[in-house]
């Protein structure tokens, strides 16, 4: 089952002689996806235009069930770009992949992306991510195994037995896998510097950081939700992430 995967990944993990390499989650087809309609339904409503999108004030465009992350030719920001890596998760399963998948993303602006909404291009991105619904589920599965030790280890020493702790705790709970993926998937693992507002994150290290000792998946959506209106009032005032809390607190209400 998918929840004892997950507790055997954590404690290997956890293990004084981590590997480098955590092992693979094979998640079911059923698991895939019924994680990757949770996902895209919390993104986008599961619908097919939704897997296409550029949100207003941002410099890139989300695509996909997780609305992954791809920034045009010249761009960077501070957020982690997560699409092409799905590209070539994609291609390594089998899918045929254009080569403009794996490149820089090809519409530079917001109103160049939806200019072109309803082009052969916009189409065919569309029908590859409408078709991959399960491995975009295992490619955010991927994402949390590669984030555990990363986040174990950005962890300040004093912290790191209650983050794996927490982790464990979290895992136990029906939901909790799904928690944990959805939630590594919305806002990353809150491993990088660059991922941070006055010194302060707001990924899965700083929830699991947070949480208090009461029932694990009530903990985990309270400490979300002090991470995330934390991150909105230490937003730069430009960004008025404010518009943005409502619909992250509809979200973490899914984690029960």
């Amino acid at each position: 089952m998918l929840k004892t995967l997950f507790l055997f990944l954590a404690a290997f993990v956890l293990l004084p002689c981590v590997s480098s390499t955590a092992p693979v989650v094979n998640l079911s087809d059923e698991d895939a996806n019924r994680i990757g309609k949770l996902i895209w339904r919390n993104e986008s409503g599961g619908s097919i235009d939704g897997l296409t999108s550029w949100n207003k004030g941002e410099g890139f465009a989300s695509l996909g069930i997780g609305h992954f992350i791809w920034y045009p030719a010249g761009e960077q920001g501070p957020f982690q770009e997560s699409f092409p890596k799905l590209a070539r998760y994609l291609q390594s399963q089998g899918v045929a992949i254009p080569d403009w998948f794996l490149g820089p993303c090809p519409w530079g602006s917001r109103a160049n992306f939806y200019a072109d909404f309803s082009d052969p291009k916009m189409a065919q991105l569309r029908t590859i991510l409408s078709r991959t619904i399960p491995l975009q589920a295992r490619f955010t599965v991927t994402r949390l195994e590669e984030a555990l030790p990363k986040m174990l280890e950005s962890a300040p020493s004093d912290k790191r037995e209650m983050v794996g702790r927490n982790f464990l705790r979290v895992a136990a709970e029906p939901m909790g896998p799904y928690a944990l993926v959805d939630y590594v998937n919305f806002k990353g693992e809150g491993t990088l510097s660059s991922e941070r507002y006055h010194g302060q994150g707001w990924g899965l290290l700083q929830v699991l950081e947070s949480m208090n000792q009461g029932p694990a998946l009530t903990e985990f959506r309270q400490a979300a939700d002090r991470v995330l209106t934390r991150r909105v009032h230490n937003a730069p005032p430009g960004r008025n992430e404010y518009r943005w809390l409502p619909g992250w607190r509809n979200r973490l209400e899914t984690y029960r």
